[in-house]
């Protein structure tokens, strides 16, 4: 027990909660210390792994993801596993970590340039594309090598507008998997040409202005000046450039604004 400052006769000292208060709190502060550098470990973790990640995809290039071969996913999940691994394994040194995912960035940049240089090693890293309908024939050998089903082809040729599979002449599996179509003479879109038209050509697009910002690029690209921009702005009642959302203009200086922040109107919206 402890009596003023001393302890009475008998007591031990390291019994008594008022003593060993210090290192209880020593000890709080020594748990707190560890799980704050852990979190701190991980957060670092984090940033490498998400900087090094954002770098590789940059020196292996940007594709779609529809445009992707089985073999580019393969990579990319690979990577984000090592990525994984790198934030949330602490007993891995990160420089490990690092080693693999950059070693397996520049073994696809490496297959990719091959691929640009070989037609055979394209052929062997991508694959080629099958014919999956010939002639209006659908071709069981080639759905059956690619494990497609009927249903599958069927629902391909529904999501591309072709509800009735007589209306197309020929379908071939691209190497990303992805099913092209070309519809029979007789049920494909009519085209100017059939109509014995030429129109005029269009052109590009400009985006002028994205989110309140003048791109002064696309305006130089355009042909046109500042000033112009400002007074098509004024045609069309806008006085604050802020206000814009977009703003795009064609060859031919025709300009649409789209301003933000507009109010739906009554039946615009589905409740």
């Amino acid at each position: 027990m402890l009596i003023g400052n001393k302890h009475t006769a008998g007591d031990n000292p390291r019994q008594c909660i008022f003593c060993n208060r210090p290192e209880m709190l020593n000890m709080r502060w020594t748990i707190m210390y560890d799980i704050a550098m852990k979190i701190a470990d991980i957060l670092l973790r984090t940033v490498i792994s998400f900087v090094v990640l954002f770098l590789l995809s940059r020196l292996i290039g940007v594709r779609q993801i529809s445009q992707m071969t089985f073999y580019d996913y393969i990579v990319g999940i690979t990577i984000g596993s090592i990525a994984a691994t790198l934030t949330l394994d602490q007993e891995i040194p990160i420089y490990y970590a690092l080693i693999a995912m950059v070693a397996y960035a520049l073994l696809t940049v490496v297959v990719s340039r091959i691929n640009l240089k070989s037609i055979k090693a394209r052929r062997f890293f991508s694959g080629t594309p099958s014919i999956l309908i010939n002639k209006g024939t659908i071709i069981e050998k080639t759905m059956k090598q690619n494990h497609y089903n009927i249903n599958d082809l069927l629902e391909e040729c529904r999501q591309k507008g072709y509800f009735n599979i007589t209306d197309i002449d020929y379908a071939i599996m691209e190497s990303n998997g992805h099913v092209s179509i070309l519809p029979k003479s007789t049920k494909r879109p009519v085209q100017p040409d059939d109509m014995g038209i030429t129109p005029e050509s269009e052109g590009l697009t400009y985006n002028l202005i994205i989110d309140g910002q003048i791109l002064y690029d696309n305006l130089d690209s355009l042909g046109r000046e500042k000033q112009w921009l400002l007074n098509q702005l004024k045609e069309q009642k806008v006085a604050d450039i802020s206000s814009v959302l977009l703003a795009s203009a064609d060859q031919s200086g025709n300009l649409t604004v789209f301003r933000k922040n507009l109010p739906l109107k009554d039946g615009d919206h589905f409740i």
